[in-house]
C-alpha cells in the first residue's frame, strides 16, 4: 500500500475508494463500506478495508460540518460532501463507532501495520481526532 500520510486519505486505498465515491448520489457507498468493517467474517480486519473505513468515516465528518484540515487531495471529496444532500442518522452514526472499535482493536491488521512503524502515535492521534469530529468529543 502506497502510504504518504496518516490521515484518512493518506494512503491509496482511501484515494481509490475516493474516487468511487463520485458514482453514488447517496450514502450508499459509505455505509457499505463501514458494513465492511462491522460484519466482517475474518478474525483478523484486513488493512484496506480499514484504511477504505476511514476515509468514509472522515466523509461522515465532514457531512456534520467537522472536516479535517484542506487538503488538495481531498479536494473531490470536499466537493462530493457540497453535493450531498442526505443527513447523517443516528444509525449511521452507531455504524461508525462499531467501525472505530474494530479499527483500533488488536485484531486490525491496519492498526498493526502502524504500531510497526515509527508514527504510531501519529496514526493514533488522527484516528482519535477524526472519532472526535465524528462522534463528538465524548467519544
Amino acid at each position: 500500500m502506497g502510504t504518504w500520510a496518516t490521515d484518512a486519505f493518506g494512503n491509496d486505498y482511501a484515494m481509490d475508494w475516493a474516487q468511487d465515491l463520485h458514482e453514488y448520489k447517496t450514502l450508499e457507498l459509505v455505509e457499505t463500506t463501514l458494513d465492511n468493517v462491522i460484519d466482517s467474517p475474518q478474525a483478523e480486519l484486513e488493512a484496506p478495508f480499514a484504511a477504505e473505513a476511514l476515509a468514509a468515516l472522515e466523509v461522515i465528518a465532514r457531512l456534520r460540518g467537522k472536516p479535517g484540515e484542506d487538503d488538495p487531495a481531498t479536494a473531490e471529496v470536499d466537493e462530493w460532501v457540497a453535493a450531498c444532500k442526505k443527513k447523517v442518522t443516528p444509525p449511521l452514526l452507531d455504524k461508525a463507532r462499531l467501525a472505530f472499535e474494530r479499527i483500533t482493536a488488536d485484531a486490525s491488521e491496519l492498526r498493526q501495520l502502524w504500531q510497526d512503524s515509527e508514527h504510531y502515535a501519529d496514526w493514533q492521534a488522527d484516528v482519535a481526532d477524526l472519532r472526535a469530529r465524528v462522534l463528538g468529543p465524548e467519544a
